[in-house]
């Protein structure tokens, strides 16, 4: 099944959008590029979007975990 050059730029905006936020949040962490720069943005066959964050340091993954699972801080 052959998807639509559309639904490809849709999904793969999407994945890029998401990388990119997830990469900021892992930076504002502390945490060092080794850690953030090998998160992907994948598109399936299908045009799911899909992130991949590769293999993490299990120190590092404490810090996500901990950041996670702080409250979130009110908007104002």
């Amino acid at each position: 099944m052959t998807m639509d050059m559309q639904t490809y730029r849709d999904g793969r905006k999407e994945a890029t959008d998401a990388a990119e936020a997830i990469r900021a949040a892992l930076a504002g962490l502390g945490l060092p590029e080794r850690v953030w720069g090998s998160v992907r943005p994948m598109v399936t066959h299908r045009g799911q979007p899909y992130v991949h964050l590769g293999m993490v340091r299990a120190d590092s993954t404490e810090k996500m975990a901990e950041a996670m699972r702080a409250p979130a801080e009110p908007v104002e």
